[in-house]
C-alpha cells in the first residue's frame, strides 16, 4: 500500500526534451507510482532518487491541478502550438486515480481548452472510464496502452502490482470500439509467445515496439543498474535481455501489421 500525500504544484506543463523531443510539454497528473514496475527508468531519475522512500511505496496527489494547468496552458499557447505526453514520470490511471480523479479532471480542463495533440501512455484499464472525454478531442489524441507480453506469468515477475494482460487487451479492446486512436506499446520488450502479435491485432491497429536499451533515456545504463538482468536470468530467458532481442518481437508485429503501422522506440511515442 503506497503512502500518499497531497502537493500544490506551481506548474503542471513542463517543457518536453530528449527522449520526448517532438512534444512542448509533458503533464504529470501525479509523482510516484504504486505500480511500482521493476524496470522503470524513473526509479533511476531524480524525482525517484531525492526521495528517502522506495520506489513504488509513495504517490503525490495533485491538488488543484486542473486550475493551474488552465493558466499553464493558456500561457504555453502565446508562445506557440501545444503538445502534450501525459505522462513521462509516472502512470495517470495507477489506482490513486480511481479515488483523486486527477487524470480525469485535467482531460476536463483540456477538453475546453485542447492542446494540438495529447498523447496518453498508461498500463491501466481504467483508462476506459474517460472514453468519452477522450472522443472530444478527436483526431488530437492517441491512447497508448503498455503490452509489453503476453505470458502473465512474465508480467508478475517484472510487474507484479501491475494489472493482468488480459484487462489491459480488453481496454485497448473498448477504447477502439469507441472510435479512440489506440496503440499498444510492447515496452519495453519482455518474452513472449509467436501469438502475441494475434492477441495484439485483435483490440488495435497499431503498435510500437521499444525495450531497454532504445528507450531508457540512457542506452541501457539505467536499467542496467536496476539489476533487471537478474529477473531475466532467473526466468531462464537471459537471450531476451540484450540489443537484438527486440528483433523478433518486431519481425512478427510486422507481419501481423504491416511495416506502416509499426514503429520502433521513440518514432512510436510522437505526436
Amino acid at each position: 500500500m503506497a503512502t500518499v500525500r497531497s502537493v500544490v504544484p506551481k506548474q503542471m506543463l513542463n517543457p518536453a526534451g530528449g527522449y520526448l523531443t517532438g512534444y512542448s510539454h509533458t503533464l504529470n497528473p501525479y509523482a510516484g507510482c504504486s505500480f511500482a514496475c521493476s524496470y522503470c527508468y524513473v526509479r533511476r531519475m531524480p524525482v525517484a532518487l531525492f526521495r528517502q522512500e522506495e520506489w513504488g511505496t509513495w504517490v503525490d496527489v495533485k491538488e488543484q491541478a486542473a486550475m493551474q494547468l488552465r493558466r499553464d496552458l493558456a500561457k504555453a499557447k502565446r508562445k506557440g502550438p501545444v503538445t502534450i505526453f501525459m505522462s513521462s514520470a509516472t502512470d495517470p490511471y495507477q489506482p490513486e486515480e480511481a479515488k483523486a480523479g486527477v487524470t480525469r479532471s485535467l482531460l476536463e480542463a483540456m477538453r475546453d481548452d485542447p492542446p494540438e495533440f495529447l498523447f496518453v501512455q498508461t498500463r491501466s484499464p481504467l483508462v476506459t472510464r474517460d472514453a468519452e472525454l477522450f472522443a472530444a478531442f478527436g483526431e488530437r489524441i492517441r491512447v497508448s496502452v503498455t503490452i509489453e507480453t503476453d505470458r502473465d506469468d512474465v508480467r508478475r515477475a517484472f510487474s507484479p502490482s501491475a494489472p493482468p494482460i488480459a484487462a489491459r487487451l480488453k481496454a485497448l479492446r473498448e477504447l477502439r470500439e469507441a472510435g479512440i486512436p489506440t496503440q499498444a506499446a510492447v515496452s519495453p520488450v519482455l518474452p513472449s509467445t509467436e501469438a502475441f502479435a494475434d492477441a495484439l491485432a485483435a483490440v488495435t491497429g497499431r503498435v510500437c515496439v521499444d525495450d531497454f536499451f532504445m528507450g531508457d533515456g540512457s542506452g541501457g545504463k539505467r536499467t542496467q543498474a536496476l539489476g533487471i538482468r537478474g529477473i531475466f536470468e532467473r526466468l531462464n530467458r537471459e537471450s531476451w535481455y540484450g540489443r537484438d532481442a527486440y528483433a523478433t518481437v518486431l519481425e512478427r508485429m510486422r507481419d501481423r501489421f504491416g511495416d506502416s503501422q509499426v514503429f520502433v522506440s521513440q518514432a512510436g511515442f510522437l505526436p
